[in-house]
C-alpha cells in the first residue's frame, strides 16, 4: 500500500521547491540490503520531478535519517502523468534532467544526447541524428535503450526512436587561420626565450612590471648584485630546528635559551649557483601552497613575495618575515639573520620577486600560524603564471565592462583592464559602470601614459617632429566612455491605441491564467472576463482552454488549475472566435495589460484573425492615481481601493475584482477632468513619481564625441538627482532629449530586449524595443545560466543559444549591429573569488554560483558563438564591436583646460585692499622691506591669475569676522605678506619687527630685532615707542613667500581656511552668495571598501563554509577586495566653483551624496581630485577652536585678538603646572599645565614638551611641526636632540626650514625649494643633492635627518595653530571656570555626566579602574579617560559642578551658575544631540507635570528617563499626571 512520502520520511528537511514537489509524491515500497548498507526508496509521483531534486532528496536521506552510518540510498522514481503529456511536449523539459543523469552514469552516452538532433514527427516518435564515429557507432543503440526506458517505464509514455548517422563537420581547431597558428606558434617560441633568459639572469625578478619590460625584469635600474668572489660573513638558518625559531645557531642553555657560537659564521649563500639567494641549493619539487595544511616536515614551495618585513631583534639580531603566495594560498616564511646577513639579503630579496624556499613546516608559537622555518634555501624563480594572450590576427573590442566603481559589484581596477586590452592588442575598450562614471578619470590616466610613450617612441623614430607636431600625435589605441545605465519606459502610453473614446463607452476587463510568461512559447489555460457598460458589469465570460500541453507543476502551485481540469475544455481556436464575440468594439483593460492582450494576439495571428485594439493597463492607472502605494499588484491595489478579490490568480475572479478597480479609476479619473481616453494619456503623461515606481532595465549608453560626453553627464546628473529611486533612473524621454552624441546598445539579460523575448513579448513589442537602440547585445551562454535555476521557461543550455539567436535575428530583420560582449566583472577568470566574496557579504545566496564574467580573448570569444556559425560569430564578436568602437573619437573624460571663476577687477581690488592695510599698520611711507614684499608677491600673483582667489578667501574671511568668528589659515598660506594684508590670514610672514600704532613708527633693522631672525616676533622684549612713547607692537614670523608659490610664483596656491564649526554651514551658504545660485558644489568622493570591512567579510565567508585560511591568505584575498564602491560622500570643507559662461556637465556629473533624497547638498560625481586641476576647490573646513574662542569671548567679554602672545603664565604651562595652583601629584602624575590645550594636551605632545623645554612662543611653533610631521619627531628630531647633534633651535621642525637652511648653507635657491618639496612629501633625496649639499658643508646628520622625513607641515600652519592654542591656554590661565565650560562644550568628546560630575572621590575611582583596565578600552572609553583628566584638573583647581536643572540647562553647552558648571543635557549618557534640543524646547511650553508628561513631551527614550532618575535631575515629579482622591 502505498504512502504519502511526507508520512514515510517525516520531518526531512529539503529546500521549499524541492517540499512542494513531495506534497504529490507517494512511497510504493522501501528495501534494504541484507547488509543493511544500500537503501531503495521506490516513489510514485503525478508530476515529473528533475533528477537534481532526486539527488537532492537521495542526500537528505542519507544526511538526516542515517546520519554517520556506512548507508547508501537510492530513489527510485516513477511518473503518472496526465494525459496531456507525450514523449515529444515531455523531451524538451525533461531532456536537462536526462543530461544530468546520462553525466553520472556514462560520458559517451552523454555527448551522444548533448549533440544529437532530436526531431519529433509524431508525438510519440522520436527521430535522432548523432555525428558519425567509432564511439557513436557503439553507444548509440545504449543510448536509445537508455531513453526508451526512461520514457516508456519512468513516465510510463509510448515513444519509439529512429537513428540515423551524419558526417561530422570539421573541427574547430581545423578552422583556425594560418595566421593564428603561427602567431600561437611564436607566442611560445617568445616565452620559452623569456623563461630561459629569467632562468639566466642575475638580477632578481620583480612580479609587477611596466608592459614594455620582458616579464620578471625590472623596468629601472639592474639591482644590486652579490658581491662576486667576495666572503660573505653572517649566520645561516640552521635545518635542525623545527620548533618555529627559525634554526637560531647554537646549542641551547637549558633555559630554553641558545648559547651563541664565538667563532663560528655560516656564509649567507652555501652555492655557487647565482639563483641562490640563501642558504643551500635544492632541487627539490615544489608543492602547492594550499597543500600545507599540517606539519608535514621539510616542504619546498615556490611563489612570489606579496610582502616583507624586516625586525630588529634584541643582540644585534632581525627577523625576516616574507608571506609567499602560489595564487592557490600563501604562507609565511620566517628567517632569524645576523645583521650584516639582514642587509645583504634585504638588497636581493624584495617585494614581488618570485622564488623557490626550503624549509621546515611549523606552527609559530607567537602567532599559532602554519608556516615554513628552519630555512635551508631561497632561490631566484621565474613567473610561473601563464597569462592568457589574444593571439587572434583580428581582435574584438568590448563594449560591456565593470570596474571596482560600481557599487560592490565590479572587482578590478580600470587601469589592469584599460592595461590588458591594450596589451593584448584590442583596438578599444569601453568602460560601463551601473550608473556612474566614477572610473573616467583613473582610465584617462592609463590613456595618457601610453599616449606619452607613443610619442616618446615616435619622436625617437622622428627626430625632426616638432612639439606642437607631437602633441597632435597619439596612440590609436582609445577608451570608449559609457555607462550601464537603468533605463524606465515612461514613453508607454496608459490607454494604448486610444481613438480618444469616452472613458465611459463598453469594456471588457479580462484576465487570462497561462502555462508560462511568453505568449509564443506558452498557452492560455483560462479566460475570465466581465463587460462594463455605463458603469456597471453586464455580462461575463468565463472558460478553462485546453493548451493541449501539459500544465508545467508551478502553474498549477499558482492558479490550482490541473490538466484533469482542462482536459475536456475546448480549444483556443474554439474559445477564441467566441470571446472575440464577446468583446465587440469594447474596449479591453486588464492588470498589466501587455501581458494579457500579447497572448491574445499572439493566438489570433495563428488563426489569421485581426483585431485593433484600444486597452487600459490598471496597473499603469495605479502608478498615475495611486501614487502613495509602492507595489502595484493586483492585490495590493484592490486592498487600497478596498475592491474584494477572491481566489487570486483564477482568471474569472481577478478580472471580476480588476472590474471594480477600473471603475473606481474611472470616476477618479473624472474628478480629474479626463472625459476620454486621450485626456487620459495627457493625465498620464509620466511624472517624476511615475519614474521613480517603473520598472527598470539595463541599458548601455556610450559617447560618441564631446557633445555626447557632455550629454552622457547630464543624463548620469538627472540620474542620481531627479529620478533617484533605489538605483539612478534614466527616463527613455530624456534619453531621447539628449541623445545627440550618444550610441544606445540594449545591454545584458537585465535588459528591455532581452526581458522581452525571454517572456515572448509580441512581434509589434519587441519591434518598438529594437526600435529604439542603436545596436544590440548577446552574451556567453554562462553570463545567463542562472536562468536555468529560475522559475522559467529555460531548460538547457540550447534555450539559452536560442535566446541569443533570437536577438541576431531580430538583428538581421531590424538591420541593428549585434554586437558579442562579456559583461566584465573581473578581470581573469580566477578572480570571481572576490566577487563571490563580496555578494556572499552582502548577503546573496546564488553568490557562489559566479557567472564567468571575464574580460575574454577574441578567440575565447568565438570558441563561445561558435553555435552561430563561423560567419556570424566573426561578425557579432570582431566586425560589429570595432563598427562600433570606430563610431566613437578618442575624447578626453576631463576637460584639460583650468577654468578659474571670475570677479571684476579683482587683481585691482586685491592691491588696493593690500595697500590701505598696510598703510593702516605703518604709515604713509611705507618700510621698503613691506612695499618690496607686497610689489614681489602681487605681482606673482596678478600675474599667474591668483588674484581671485585671494579676493574669495577675503571675502568669507571678512564675512565671518563681521559674524563674530575667527578664521584660523592653514597649509601655507601665512607665508604670504598679501593674505595678512588682506585679512586672510593673521600671520604675518615679515621678519619680526616692531611697529607703533599711533605714530607708525617701525623697526626691522635694529640689531636687536636682527637678533630675533628666524623666529617670532612675539618673543621680544617689550619696548615703548621712542617716539611717542606708546608701547609698541611686535609682529612678524619670518617666513619666506616661496614656500607658498614657489620662487617662480607659478605653485598652485591652496587657501584652506578653519572656520568654526558653528558657523561652517554659513561660509558655504555665502559662497552661493559670492558666485551665484548654481555655481557653488561641494567636492564629492568616493567610499571604497576599507581593509578591515574587506577582512570581515573575507573571514566571514571562509568561516561560514567551514573553510580555515591563514592570516596572510586573507590578507591577499583581501587585496583584491578593497578599492570596490561602497557609497559616495562629501569632502568637509571643499567647495567647487562652476565659472560663469560654463556648464557644470561639461566637467562632471553631480549628485547628492550618497545618493541622500532628503538633503540639499548637491556634490560632484567625480572625486574632487579628478578635477581640482581645472575647477577652483575652496577649502572651508570646519574646526573646533575658533567656535571655542568665540565661546571663550562671549564668557569672558575678551577681544580674542587683544590677547597677548608672550605671557609668562601662559608660557609655564608648556613648563610646569605652577600657573595652575596645583602640583603633578594632584592632577595624576600630570607634568605640564596643558593638557585639554589644542595641539599641546596630548601625551604624544605632552611628553615631546618635556624633551625640548620650551622656552618661548618660536619653540612652541617648532614643537607644533615637530608633532604634525611624519618621522619627523620620533626616530629623528629626538634622537638628534638627545644625542645632542641638534636642539629644538636648529633641528628640521618645519618645511620651511628646510629651504631657508639650505639657502643659508650656499645652496641655489630654487633647488633648495625643490628639495624642501621632495623632503616634506616623503620623497627623500636624489643623489646629486646630497652631492651638492655635502659640497656646502651640510652635516651628515642633517642629511640623515631629511631622508627620514615622510611629511612635514608648513611653519605658517603651525604658527596659525600655536595662536589659537595660545588664546585658549590664556583663558586657561586667568578665565579657568569659562576655559572648563568651553573645553566641555566643544572639545571633549566623550563628557560623561554620571562618571564625572558627582563629586571628586567618585570620578577617582572611575579613573583608577579605567587607568587599570586601559589596554583592554575600547576607544570610547580612552575619549572618557581623556575628558576625565581635565575634570580632575578642575576639581584639583577647587572648581566644582552643580546638578543639571532639567528647566534651565543647555542642550550642547555648559554655563557658569554661582561661580561653579553645571552641566549640558548631552553630558547624560544616552541622550544625544536631538533628543536634548527637544527638552530644551520642551521647556519653553511650561513645567514638567510628571514622568510621563516629560517622555511625551520629549520622546526622550524611558530608558535615559530612569538614569536621569536616578542621578536625581528629575527632582520629585511624580510618575504620572494622574491624581489619587486620597491626596
Amino acid at each position: 500500500m502505498e504512502r504519502a512520502f511526507t508520512e514515510v520520511f517525516p520531518g526531512l528537511k529539503v529546500k521549499e521547491e524541492i517540499s512542494d514537489l513531495l506534497t504529490k509524491v507517494t512511497v510504493a515500497k522501501v528495501t534494504v540490503t541484507s547488509a543493511k548498507d544500500f537503501l531503495r526508496v521506490f516513489i510514485v509521483s503525478e508530476v515529473w520531478i528533475h533528477k537534481k531534486f532526486i539527488y537532492e532528496i537521495e542526500q537528505a536521506i542519507c544526511e538526516q535519517c542515517f546520519d554517520g552510518s556506512n548507508m547508501t540510498v537510492k530513489v527510485i522514481e516513477k511518473f503518472h502523468l496526465s494525459g496531456q503529456y507525450t514523449a515529444q511536449n515531455l523531451f524538451p523539459v525533461y531532456k536537462d534532467s536526462i543530461l544530468l543523469e546520462l553525466r553520472n552514469y556514462s560520458m559517451f552516452e552523454y555527448n551522444l544526447l548533448r549533440h544529437a538532433e532530436c526531431d519529433f514527427p509524431a508525438p510519440d516518435s522520436m527521430h535522432m541524428t548523432i555525428e558519425k564515429s567509432v564511439i557513436a557507432h557503439g553507444k548509440a543503440e545504449e543510448l536509445v535503450r537508455i531513453l526508451e526506458k526512461v520514457f516508456c517505464e519512468r513516465c510510463g509514455l509510448s515513444l519509439k526512436i529512429t537513428l540515423e548517422e551524419k558526417e561530422a563537420k570539421e573541427s574547430q581547431a581545423r578552422r583556425n587561420s594560418d595566421v593564428m597558428i603561427e602567431q600561437e606558434v611564436q607566442a611560445i617560441v617568445d616565452r620559452v626565450r623569456k623563461n630561459r633568459q629569467a632562468a639566466e639572469a642575475d638580477e632578481l625578478m620583480i612580479g609587477d612590471e611596466p608592459e614594455m619590460q620582458p616579464r620578471g625584469r625590472s623596468a629601472g635600474a639592474p639591482q644590486k648584485k652579490a658581491f662576486a668572489g667576495q666572503q660573505q660573513t653572517g649566520g645561516a638558518q640552521g635545518s635542525a630546528a623545527q620548533n618555529g625559531n627559525g634554526g637560531r645557531e647554537g646549542s641551547r642553555d637549558g633555559k630554553g635559551g641558545f648559547v651563541r657560537k664565538s667563532e663560528y659564521r655560516r656564509p649567507l649563500r652555501q652555492s655557487d649557483n647565482p639563483d641562490v639567494l640563501y642558504g643551500r641549493d635544492f632541487e627539490d619539487e615544489p608543492i602547492p601552497i594550499s597543500s600545507i595544511e599540517h606539519e608535514m616536515g621539510e616542504v619546498a614551495v615556490r611563489g612570489q613575495i606579496r610582502a616583507l618585513e624586516m625586525r630588529e631583534l634584541r643582540n644585534e639580531k632581525f627577523l625576516m618575515i616574507l608571506e609567499v603566495t602560489d595564487f592557490t594560498d600563501t604562507i609565511v616564511v620566517k628567517l632569524f639573520l645576523q645583521a650584516e646577513q639582514a642587509k645583504a639579503l634585504g638588497e636581493t630579496v624584495k617585494k614581488g620577486a618570485f622564488v623557490k624556499v626550503k624549509g621546515v613546516t611549523n606552527i609559530d608559537r607567537f602567532d599559532s600560524q602554519l608556516g615554513i622555518g628552519s630555512v635551508t634555501g631561497i632561490k631566484k624563480a621565474s613567473d610561473f603564471r601563464v597569462g592568457r594572450m589574444d593571439t587572434y590576427p583580428q581582435k574584438r573590442v568590448e563594449l560591456h565592462c565593470h570596474t571596482k566603481m560600481s557599487d560592490m559589484d565590479g572587482v578590478s581596477e580600470v587601469k589592469d583592464i584599460v592595461k590588458q586590452a591594450y596589451k593584448w592588442g584590442h583596438p578599444a575598450i569601453a568602460v560601463t559602470d551601473h550608473g556612474a562614471v566614477q572610473a573616467f578619470p583613473d582610465a584617462n590616466h592609463v590613456i595618457e601614459d601610453i599616449d606619452r610613450a607613443y610619442r616618446d617612441a615616435y619622436k625617437e623614430d622622428h627626430p625632426e617632429v616638432t612639439k606642437d607636431e607631437l602633441k597632435k600625435i597619439a596612440h590609436p589605441f582609445k577608451v570608449l566612455y559609457g555607462v550601464e545605465g537603468y533605463l524606465v519606459d515612461d514613453l508607454q502610453k496608459l490607454v494604448t491605441n486610444s481613438k480618444d473614446q469616452a472613458i465611459g463607452c463598453a469594456c471588457v476587463v479580462f484576465d487570462l491564467e497561462t502555462t508560462g510568461f511568453s505568449p509564443t512559447q506558452n498557452r492560455i489555460i483560462e479566460i475570465g472576463a466581465v463587460k462594463v457598460e455605463n458603469g456597471e458589469i453586464t455580462d461575463r465570460f468565463s472558460t478553462f482552454v485546453n493548451p493541449q500541453v501539459p500544465i508545467p507543476f508551478r502553474i498549477e502551485q499558482l492558479t490550482s488549475i490541473n490538466d484533469n481540469m482542462v482536459m475536456d475544455a475546448p480549444t483556443i481556436e474554439e474559445v477564441l472566435p467566441k470571446f472575440l464575440d464577446f468583446i465587440g468594439d469594447a474596449v479591453l483593460a486588464a492588470h498589466n495589460a501587455s501581458f494579457d492582450v500579447s497572448f491574445i494576439e499572439e493566438n489570433m495571428r495563428r488563426q489569421g484573425l485581426w483585431r485593433d485594439f484600444t486597452y487600459v493597463d490598471t496597473v499603469a492607472l495605479a502608478r498615475v492615481l495611486l501614487p502613495q502605494l509602492n507595489r502595484f499588484k493586483l492585490d495590493t491595489v484592490a486592498k487600497a481601493l478596498h475592491v474584494q478579490l477572491q481566489n487570486h490568480h483564477r482568471a474569472v475572479d481577478d478580472a471580476e475584482c480588476t472590474a471594480g478597480i477600473y471603475l473606481k479609476f474611472m470616476e477618479m479619473l473624472k474628478l480629474q477632468g479626463a472625459e476620454t481616453f486621450d485626456a487620459v494619456n495627457e493625465l498620464g503623461s509620466a511624472s517624476l513619481d511615475q519614474i521613480k515606481k517603473l520598472p527598470t532595465y539595463h541599458v548601455i549608453i556610450l559617447a560618441k564625441n564631446d557633445v555626447g560626453r557632455v550629454n552622457l553627464y547630464r543624463l548620469v546628473s538627472f540620474s542620481h538627482l531627479q529620478y533617484y529611486n533605489r538605483r539612478p533612473r534614466i527616463p527613455k524621454s530624456a534619453l531621447n532629449q539628449y541623445r545627440e552624441g550618444l550610441i544606445v546598445g540594449s545591454a545584458c539579460e537585465a535588459g528591455e530586449l532581452f526581458r522581452a523575448v525571454l517572456e515572448g513579448k509580441s512581434e509589434p513589442e519587441i519591434a518598438r524595443i529594437v526600435d529604439f537602440y542603436d545596436y544590440l547585445e548577446i552574451q556567453p551562454i554562462g553570463n545567463n545560466a542562472f536562468l536555468l535555476r529560475e522559475d522559467n521557461d529555460i531548460n538547457s543550455e540550447a534555450d539559452l543559444q536560442e535566446l541569443n539567436r533570437r536577438i541576431v535575428r531580430l538583428g538581421e530583420q531590424f538591420n541593428k549591429p549585434v554586437v558579442a560582449t562579456c559583461d566584465v566583472h573581473f578581470l581573469n577568470p580566477e578572480d570571481e573569488v572576490y566577487r563571490r566574496i563580496i555578494m556572499a557579504g552582502k548577503g546573496f545566496k546564488d553568490a557562489d554560483q559566479q557567472a564567468p564574467l571575464f574580460l575574454r580573448t577574441t578567440e575565447e570569444m568565438l570558441k563561445e558563438f561558435a553555435y552561430l556559425g563561423s560567419e556570424k560569430a566573426e561578425e557579432v564578436v570582431i566586425t560589429n564591436t570595432n563598427k562600433i568602437a570606430d563610431m566613437c573619437e578618442k575624447i578626453s573624460p576631463v576637460r584639460p583646460d583650468k577654468c578659474p571663476p571670475v570677479i571684476a577687477d579683482s587683481d585691482k581690488t586685491l592691491r588696493t585692499i593690500c595697500y590701505n592695510r598696510a598703510h593702516e599698520i605703518y604709515g604713509e611711507e611705507l618700510p621698503p622691506i613691506v612695499t618690496e614684499r607686497l610689489e614681489r608677491e602681487l605681482n606673482s600673483i596678478i600675474s599667474n591669475g591668483f588674484a581671485v582667489m585671494y579676493i574669495i578667501a577675503q571675502k568669507l574671511v571678512w564675512k565671518s569676522n563681521d559674524d563674530g568668528y575667527l578664521v584660523g589659515s592653514r597649509g601655507s598660506v601665512g607665508s604670504s605678506f598679501v593674505a595678512t594684508m588682506a585679512g586672510i590670514t593673521e600671520v604675518n610672514p615679515l621678519s619680526p619687527h616692531y611697529y607703533c600704532e599711533d605714530c607708525h613708527y617701525y623697526d626691522f633693522d635694529s640689531e636687536d630685532v636682527k637678533a630675533y631672525g628666524g623666529r617670532a616676533g612675539c618673543d621680544m622684549p617689550d619696548k615703548n615707542c621712542p617716539v611717542c612713547g606708546a608701547p609698541l607692537r611686535k609682529e612678524g614670523f619670518d617666513i619666506p613667500f616661496e614656500t607658498f608659490l614657489g620662487f617662480k610664483g607659478n605653485k598652485e596656491p591652496d587657501i584652506d581656511l578653519n572656520f568654526s564649526g558653528d558657523y561652517q554651514g554659513n561660509a558655504h551658504r555665502y559662497t552661493e552668495v559670492i558666485f551665484g545660485e548654481g555655481h557653488t558644489f561641494r567636492a564629492g568622493t568616493v567610499g571604497t571598501l576599507a581593509d578591515k570591512t574587506a577582512f570581515g567579510y573575507v573571514k566571514k565567508y571562509y568561516e561560514e563554509h567551514g573553510q580555515r585560511k591563514r592570516v596572510c591568505e586573507i590578507n591577499r584575498i583581501v587585496e583584491g577586495c578593497v578599492g570596490v564602491r561602497r557609497t559616495t560622500g562629501q569632502h568637509p570643507g571643499g567647495i567647487i566653483v562652476l565659472p560663469h559662461g560654463e556648464e557644470i556637465y561639461s566637467f562632471t556629473p553631480i549628485q547628492h551624496p550618497a545618493n541622500d533624497t532628503e538633503t540639499d547638498i548637491i556634490t560632484t560625481h567625480f572625486d574632487y581630485h579628478s578635477i581640482d586641476h581645472n575647477l577652483l576647490k575652496l577649502d572651508i573646513l570646519g574646526h573646533d577652536d575658533p567656535t571655542m574662542i568665540r565661546m571663550l569671548e562671549d564668557l569672558t567679554g575678551l577681544n580674542a585678538k587683544d590677547i597677548p602672545l608672550d605671557d609668562k603664565s601662559v608660557m609655564s604651562l608648556f613648563q610646569s603646572t605652577e600657573a595652575l595652583g596645583v602640583t603633578p601629584e594632584e592632577i595624576q602624575g600630570c607634568p605640564l599645565g596643558s593638557l585639554g590645550i589644542p595641539e599641546f594636551g596630548t601625551d604624544f605632545v605632552i611628553q615631546m614638551l618635556q624633551d625640548t623645554k620650551p622656552q618661548s612662543f618660536s619653540d612652541l611653533v617648532r614643537i607644533s611641526g615637530l608633532s604634525h610631521g611624519t618621522d619627523v619627531w620620533l626616530g629623528n628630531a629626538q634622537t638628534l636632540i638627545q644625542e645632542g647633534k641638534a636642539t629644538i633651535a636648529t633641528a628640521i621642525c618645519t618645511r620651511d626650514d628646510i629651504m631657508t637652511y639650505l639657502i643659508r648653507m650656499g645652496l641655489d635657491s630654487e633647488q633648495s625649494f625643490t628639495i624642501m618639496e621632495s623632503v616634506r612629501k616623503g620623497k627623500g633625496l636624489k643623489p646629486e643633492w646630497e652631492k651638492e649639499m655635502a659640497e656646502h658643508d651640510v652635516p651628515d646628520w642633517y642629511v640623515w635627518s631629511c631622508k627620514k622625513i615622510k611629511y612635514m607641515f608648513p611653519k605658517a600652519h603651525a604658527a596659525a595653530y600655536v595662536m589659537m592654542a595660545y588664546r585658549i591656554a590664556y583663558c586657561k590661565v586667568y578665565y579657568p571656570l569659562a576655559y572648563y565650560a568651553a573645553y566641555f562644550s566643544i572639545r571633549a568628546s566623550a563628557f560623561n555626566y554620571e562618571l564625572m560630575c558627582l563629586g571628586h572621590e567618585r570620578l577617582l575611582a572611575h579613573m583608577k579602574e579605567y587607568k587599570k583596565n586601559y589596554d583592554s578600552l575600547t576607544k570610547k572609553e580612552q575619549d572618557t579617560y581623556k575628558d576625565m583628566k581635565s575634570v580632575q584638573e578642575m576639581y584639583a583647581r577647587g572648581f566644582e559642578f552643580i546638578p543639571i536643572d532639567i528647566n534651565r540647562a543647555d542642550a550642547s553647552r555648559f554655563q557658569i551658575i554661582d561661580g561653579k558648571l553645571m552641566p549640558s543635557l548631552c553630558s547624560i549618557d544616552g541622550l544625544g544631540d536631538k533628543a536634548a534640543e527637544a527638552v530644551v524646547e520642551a521647556v519653553k511650553d511650561g513645567p514638567f507635570l510628571s514622568k510621563d508628561d516629560f517622555w511625551q513631551r520629549t520622546k526622550v527614550p524611558k530608558s535615559v528617563i530612569d538614569v536621569m532618575s536616578d542621578l536625581g535631575l528629575l527632582g520629585d515629579l511624580p510618575e504620572t499626571n494622574q491624581l489619587s482622591l486620597f491626596d
